[in-house]
Order: C-alpha cells, then sequence, then structure tokens
C-alpha cells in the first residue's frame, strides 16, 4: 500500500479514498445452525429495529465513533440480514486502516451478542452478495479534489478521466485482488446489483466504475468491482496503481454507459472464475510493476493452492447432484 501510494506521490498527487462496506449478520437457529439475522421478507432498506431487532446497527456505530473510525453513515441494506457502514474519505493508507479495523471491530461487536457477522462476498444462494465499493478521487499538493472540472465534458478532469481509465484498463487484473476468493465470483451476473461488465457511467448503479453526482471538490469515482472479503489494503493499492499507470499513459475511458448496465455487447465481461481472474493478474505486467514482482508471485502461489485445494474437496452440492442417482 505503502509503495503505491509513494509512486502516487511522485507526480505530486495524493490518492483519497472513502470505504463502503457491507455485511451479512447471521444468528443461530434452534439446531445451532446459521441462518440470516432478522429473515424477514420486505426488511429492504429499512430503518429500526424492524429489520434490526436488537438494535446491533446503532450499537456498532457507537462503538466505532468512539474507536475513532470516522463513520459517516450507516443502512440495513437490500438483503435481510444485510447492512452496509461507510467510512469518511481520507489519504488512502489511512483509509484502509480504518477499513480493516472496521472489519476487525464489526465481527468482534457481533461476537458479544452471539451472532455471527460475515464479509464473505455470497454466503447465500438465495439472496445476492456483499460489495467493497471505495470512492477515490485525487488531491494535489494544496489539498484540492482535481478529479473534476467544472468547464470539463461531465465535469471531469482530464487526470480524472485518466484515472477512471486506469481502472476500467487493468479491470480484469484488478479483479483478482478485489474479488479475491473461488465464492467472490458468485456474486456477480446479469442483474445481481453487482457490476458484471467493465464499464463506466455517470451516477448509474449498475456500471463497474460510478461517477456519483457532486462536482467542485466532491468530484470522485466510486469503484464497484470489489466484494467485502477483499484484503482493505491490497484492494486499494490495486485500484491506486491502476490509477498511476491510467495517469502515466494519459489513458482515455471508452464511453460512458447509459441505461441498462448488463448488456454484453456494449462491454467486455468481468472474469466469471477466480482462476480467469489470476491468469489476468499474471499477465498484466505493468500493473505487477507498480504493486511489485515479489508479492503479485506470493499472491498467485497462494491464491493457486486455494483452487487446488476446493477443487479436490467434496462439496454438499455434489453428494445431493450424484450420490443418489449414480
Amino acid at each position: 500500500m505503502r509503495r503505491v501510494a509513494d509512486q502516487i506521490a511522485g507526480p505530486g498527487y495524493s490518492l483519497i479514498c472513502g470505504p463502503e462496506l457491507e455485511f451479512f449478520v447471521c444468528q443461530r437457529d434452534a439446531s445451532g445452525q446459521w441462518q440470516r439475522y432478522a429473515n424477514e421478507l420486505g426488511n429492504v432498506y429499512v430503518v429500526g429495529r424492524k429489520g434490526d431487532p436488537q438494535g446491533l446497527l446503532l450499537h456498532m456505530l457507537r462503538q466505532l465513533r468512539d474507536a475513532g473510525l470516522h463513520v459517516t453513515a450507516a443502512n440495513h441494506e437490500f438483503s435481510p440480514g444485510q447492512f452496509e457502514i461507510n467510512l469518511g474519505h481520507s489519504d488512502v493508507v489511512d483509509a484502509a486502516d480504518r477499513s480493516f479495523r472496521l472489519k476487525s471491530a464489526v465481527q468482534e461487536i457481533a461476537r458479544q451478542r452471539d451472532l455471527l457477522a460475515t464479509f464473505m462476498a455470497k454466503p447465500f444462494n438465495d439472496e445476492g452478495g456483499s460489495g467493497f465499493h471505495v470512492h477515490a478521487s485525487l488531491n494535489d499538493d494544496s489539498g484540492s479534489d482535481i478529479f473534476g472540472d467544472p468547464d470539463a465534458a461531465d465535469g471531469i478532469s482530464a487526470t480524472g478521466r485518466h484515472a477512471i481509465a486506469g481502472v476500467l484498463r487493468h479491470a480484469r487484473a484488478l479483479s483478482a485482488l478485489l474479488n479475491p476468493t473461488i465464492n467472490s465470483f458468485k456474486r456477480f451476473g446479469p442483474d445481481t446489483l453487482a457490476p458484471w461488465l467493465i464499464d463506466w457511467g455517470l451516477d448509474n448503479r449498475s456500471a463497474m466504475v460510478r461517477i456519483p453526482p457532486e462536482r467542485g471538490p466532491g468530484a470522485r469515482m466510486e469503484v464497484r468491482l470489489g466484494d467485502a472479503t477483499a484484503n482493505p489494503y491490497l484492494a486499494m493499492a490495486a485500484i491506486g496503481a491502476a490509477v498511476v499507470l491510467g495517469i502515466r499513459d494519459k489513458a482515455e475511458p471508452p464511453e460512458k454507459l447509459e441505461g441498462y448496465g448488463y448488456d454484453p455487447d456494449r462491454a467486455e465481461v468481468l472474469p466469471a472464475r477466480l482462476t480467469d481472474a489470476l491468469d489476468a493478474l499474471e499477465a498484466d505486467r505493468e500493473l505487477a510493476g507498480v504493486l511489485g514482482e515479489y508479492f503479485v508471485g506470493s499472491f498467485l502461489a497462494y491464491k493457486r493452492n486455494e483452487i487446488e485445494r476446493f477443487e479436490r474437496f467434496v462439496t454438499d452440492w455434489e453428494f445431493r447432484e450424484y450420490a443418489y442417482h449414480l
């Protein structure tokens, strides 16, 4: 992370990040198995005790506030038992520190109530997954946001456009670091509220990179690729590395997405499996050069071993699918 931050600082910039993390809370049923907390139909973006009968989220927010994590917002998410907590924007290293502490704190606070908080990408077949969205902007040496430009197209500066293009250009490799588990790729697909294509759009929540409507000091991009399993340091370092390369190459993004965001005729599809993402990371020598060859080689070795272990493991699905009939 510091290696990437130093490379961003070389041209006189700093990467400012605002993390948003989603997670599920689970409670034990009568048999002792984990099930979704407050698992009632219609608990979508609700407030209060309706979707959170124990007041867990408010309790967490007070604890996180007292720990100095600079929480700015929180809500019940789309799925029952799912919540999101947003952190304030700061320098990328500090943002990664606070994200790491947030994940640890949320899990520990849940355990104190005999609940399970999980940042697993997609823990349930019948519900969507949990994202790790990163709002990213660039400041100059004076601390002023340079991502936006009121006189430029869409209110985005040339540097901002280069940053967007860098993330899009290296998206396939980024997916290995922002979606780092076998389970991660079960979160993707059309109409999932998660990105599926390598695209960008203005306030379009179906795009991989969304440009929120704020401009001026609030101008930024929201990288929606990551899921909540991602290591905050590696995820933000990867985004930062892509930004470095986009600015260095003065890359330009393709035409922005208009309307429906799940049409594969409009943009390239993201990797569908961890294997594909790892291959893309290995092939992206430019990104590896910014992140560090030793780190990338080590990450690839660990993750390919994870895939090997999974492929030898007999799952419950296989037993249900084959045992009786075969």
